[in-house]
């Protein structure tokens, strides 16, 4: 077995408090000036502005799981074991790190209520936040009647194993029936007992002839004679037309042609939003303060040459937000039809043997995607099999480790040309590698300042513990009535240890503090930012305590469980620091 996305339309929930979180790149630091002539400009203010951060241009991101002869995950591999080739050629492996998806981020600091007494202890023990997310997607707009049937026995079952911890949502390609993360098993049952197969206008239509959108990829885009020719013996058999005339054999190739025009239409439409929705799920799941895994329930779909910069981008979206993509093929084994049966709607025998053997190809062609997303994230494919309970167990078994390889390509052709990649491990011998394929390049320079702000995202958002700054986190809750509370976010950042910029006889660096609070479904709640522009005097940098300086964020909530993140950021040195936080008000 081989190892190895219509959902509503999500309200972006970056764009936090009335600042928010935009790609806008500020003006750069002024140098000092005085407010009003003949005063000094103030050495610290706080203000609300766009963050960004520096840009990856063209940083390429390559997930690899090795794993020894009994098929287990090893993680004491280091950089310098892999060798990463572009096209074959080696590159130059900027990033590395090694994930571990099954383990929790960062310790959590537990907030306290200001009521409290130092000495008493807390009536209730820390709340447990959610750990992991899994967010499954029922390619509805793809499955059979039959086999949407035994996916939707098999999530039953699956679902109610699921650990305490994990957060689970159930997405559609056709977009009925979504359910948000939740840790409700009962909603996700009933969810999974509305799944319905998706039935479009199109899919009505008895077409003649019958072209699979493979064949017409075959036909319009690879000049493949014999996929016309079987389109129009079949034309010629389901309009009744007399082989021995003339016209027959033009009128059956217009409708060969027509029909082919048709099925493109519907196809490129259909792979179009599925694509659209997977694209949808990892940006949802990116937002999701935890392990991060999205489970592809699909026969699969066809991708022409005109999808695979998407599917590229959907790649590289999913590593960067850390999250893992598995597929299960929900046909199961696949039996195409009889030849007696394919051959009733051609002329001759031999259709009806090329038109079956078109239809096994398309099915292994439709599977590519369930394969090359799991490659590349580091996920599972599981296929050719009807146990699909086992199917989903396997696949939402986590490696232990991954490993994370970056690389900028040098003297890149924006012209989205296909590149080859391929990893090595130097050593030991003997290992089993799971990685990237390949991925496109784009066909025109990146927008920096969308760029920048998918950056941002990452950064609040992201599971990764971040240590670059000393920053201490501190929470404290208020309840103001029975029905309503203040939570104080405290961020106590040592000065010291940034970098500062002279300019004349100041010492210049902007921190951004970034504050966000999440419900126990991990569901983003709020968020504030703020902006603290610093122009110190030698001496006032000299002289700065030890402990810091606290900028506050004030939230009001309701009674309940959070979950708190902080990410704090400076310009000077571009580094970063990030904590964890749990708040249960009673």
């Amino acid at each position: 077995m081989r190892q190895g996305r219509r959902i509503p339309q999500f309200v972006m929930i970056m764009t936090l408090g009335a600042a928010g979180l935009g790609g806008q790149t500020p003006p750069p630091t002024p140098a000092p000036a005085t407010a009003v002539a003949g005063t000094p400009a103030p050495e610290m203010s706080t203000r609300d502005t766009p963050a960004t951060f520096s840009t990856r241009v063209n940083l390429v991101m390559v997930p690899v799981v090795v794993r020894d002869g009994k098929g287990h995950a090893i993680g004491t591999l280091r950089q310098e074991d892999f060798q990463l080739l572009d096209k074959g050629k080696p590159q130059v492996i900027t990033k590395f790190s090694v994930e571990k998806p099954g383990m929790p981020a960062i310790a959590a600091e537990v907030a306290t209520d200001e009521k409290a007494l130092p000495s008493v202890p807390p009536e209730k023990p820390a709340p447990a936040i959610p750990q992991r997310f899994v967010a499954y997607l029922v390619d509805d707009m793809h499955l059979a009647v039959g086999d949407l049937l035994q996916v939707r026995a098999a999530a039953k079952k699956h679902l109610g194993e699921l650990e305490e911890t994990t957060r689970a949502a159930l997405f559609t390609t056709s977009g009925r029936g979504n359910l948000e993360f939740t840790d409700d098993r009962d909603k996700l049952l009933r969810a999974v007992d509305a799944l319905q197969p998706w039935t479009s206008a199109a899919s009505t239509v008895d077409d003649c002839p019958d072209v699979s959108y493979y064949q017409v990829d075959l036909i319009r885009n690879q000049n493949d004679t014999s996929a016309l020719s079987v389109a129009t013996s079949e034309a010629m058999v389901c309009l009744n037309l007399d082989p021995t005339q003339p016209a027959s054999q033009q009128i059956a190739q217009a409708a060969a042609n027509a029909a082919a025009g048709r099925a493109q239409s519907v196809g490129d439409q259909e792979t179009h939003v599925s694509l659209t929705v997977l694209k949808d799920i990892v940006r949802r799941l990116a937002a999701a303060p935890g392990s991060r895994s999205l489970v592809l329930l699909s026969p699969g779909f066809y991708l022409t040459i005109d999808h695979r910069f998407d599917e590229t981008e959907l790649m590289d979206r999913a590593i960067r937000a850390n999250v893992t993509i598995s597929s299960v093929g929900a046909r199961g084994v696949y039996n195409p039809d009889p030849i007696v049966d394919a051959s009733q709607r051609v002329s001759t025998i031999n259709g009806g043997l090329a038109k079956r053997q078109f239809a096994i190809q398309s099915a292994q062609a439709n599977e590519d995607i369930l394969a090359e997303l799991a490659d590349a994230t580091g996920g599972t494919f599981f296929h050719n099999n009807n146990d699909l309970a086992a199917g989903l167990k396997q696949v939402a078994a986590q490696p232990e480790f991954v490993y994370v390889l970056g690389f900028s390509p040098q003297n890149l052709k924006y012209d989205g040309g296909f590149h080859s990649l391929k990893v090595v491990v130097k050593i030991p011998r003997g290992l089993e590698l799971q990685a990237r394929r390949g991925y496109y390049a784009p066909k025109h320079v990146i927008d920096p300042e969308q760029q920048a702000k998918e950056e941002v995202r990452e950064a609040l958002f992201s599971r990764d513990e971040m240590n670059d700054i000393p920053v201490n986190l501190n929470m404290q809750f208020f309840k103001s009535s029975a029905a309503n509370a203040r939570l104080t976010v405290i961020a106590r950042v040592d000065l010291k240890q940034l970098r500062f910029r002279k300019a004349e006889d100041r010492n210049l660096n902007t921190l951004t503090i970034v504050a966000a609070v999440f419900d126990r479904n991990g569901n983003f709640m709020t968020g504030l930012q703020k902006v603290v522009d610093m122009k110190l005097k030698d001496q006032t940098l000299a002289n700065l305590p030890t402990t810091g300086i606290s900028i506050r964020n004030i939230f009001d909530l309701t009674p309940g469980t959070y979950a708190v993140r902080l990410v704090v950021r400076d310009a000077e040195g571009q580094a970063m620091a990030a904590r964890n936080g749990t708040v249960q008000i009673p």
